[in-house]
């Protein structure tokens, strides 16, 4: 894949609900290979290349990453946040963000010397923009200006790691497809929003697109790091073919249309059996009267840190996989 590609779509602003940035980014990859691209109603980016078998395929992947939200400013020019999506507080502490308009700060903890970062809640968490007053913080930033982590993209032999990657790898993985698919169906690749506030964009998109098919993408939890709970997930050992999270069991019939594909191909999967966490793969199969929808996934170290980590060739390999689905003939029944 195009490293290039990979750095500009990780790189992108985008929390929940203020992916315009993120979207118009994917929007120049994806563009030369679609009849149409748009944006519906919630935001969704969406590019479909037309077919000649009347079935559609829907590509969800989310295009929001976590970040935080200024709530107030206090007198000394702090700005108090709150989180947007998954962010974990110990993590969050003594990190460099960003805001939408380029304006940089700092976070860190209050009472850190009274009890200790280990302790601190996210209650206690502010930004340090460099300012001195309310007033002078009031000219850079405003209530309701969201931040994200600053982050490198960080090239560790075959792996890397970056923030974001959750899930703008599988953005990447999407864009990537619809350059090199050959499908007789209509394929649908919608990029959703506000997936990590509550699956919020691809229950709209499929609702309006409705396809005989969905296939999510997203990133998964492994069992491969120290003092980890157990999965059978492990880095540079293949994408996952999702059985189940804590949002949706995939029906048989979805699993076994994406491993077929991938045995035909001679492509390495892991079967994923996710003990919590939810992608946008459970809110579209309950979208209508229901539509089919399974989930590819990427073994990704670290979630929801500036240093999430995956192994290029588990990325390379979702491409294939995606590619080998969505040229078959025939897509799963009930």
């Amino acid at each position: 894949m195009d490293t290039t590609m990979i750095k500009n779509i990780l790189g992108a602003y985008g929390p929940s609900g203020r992916e315009d940035k993120a979207a118009e980014t994917i929007k120049q990859y994806v563009a030369p290979y679609a009849d149409e691209v748009y944006r519906d109603t919630m935001g969704n980016l969406i590019a479909h290349k037309r077919g000649t078998s009347g079935k559609k395929i829907m590509l969800s992947a989310h295009m929001d990453q976590i970040g935080f939200i200024v709530v107030a400013i206090d007198e000394k020019g702090f700005l108090r946040v709150a989180r947007v999506g998954g962010v974990n507080p110990i993590i969050a502490t003594a990190r460099e963000v960003v805001f939408e308009n380029g304006i940089k700060g700092v976070t860190y903890f209050e009472n850190t010397a009274k009890h200790g970062v280990n302790e601190a809640t996210f209650n206690e968490l502010y930004i340090d923009i460099g300012c001195a007053s309310r007033e002078e913080a009031e000219k850079k930033v405003a209530i309701g200006d969201m931040a994200v982590y600053v982050t490198n993209y960080v090239e560790l032999g075959e792996r890397a790691a970056c923030g974001a990657m959750d899930d703008r790898i599988c953005c990447a993985i999407v864009a990537e497809a619809m350059k090199e698919m050959k499908s007789e169906h209509d394929v649908y690749a919608v990029f959703t929003v506000q997936e990590e506030v509550g699956c919020r964009g691809g229950s709209p998109a499929a609702y309006a697109i409705e396809p005989d098919l969905n296939i999510s993408l997203d990133v998964t939890g492994v069992g491969d790091i120290p003092e980890c709970s157990r999965m059978a997930v492990s880095l540079g050992c293949g994408p996952t073919v999702k059985v189940m999270d804590s949002s949706v069991i995939v029906p048989p019939v979805v699993r076994a249309f994406i491993e077929a594909a991938a045995e035909e191909d001679g492509i390495p999967y892991q079967r994923e059996v996710l003990r919590a966490g939810g992608t946008d793969t459970g809110a579209i199969q309950r979208t209508r009267g229901g539509i089919l929808s399974g989930c590819i996934s990427v073994p990704t170290r670290y979630i929801h840190t500036p240093v999430e980590t995956v192994d290029m060739k588990d990325v390379d390999n979702a491409v294939k996989l995606l590619c080998a689905c969505l040229k078959r003939k025939e897509l799963p029944r009930r």
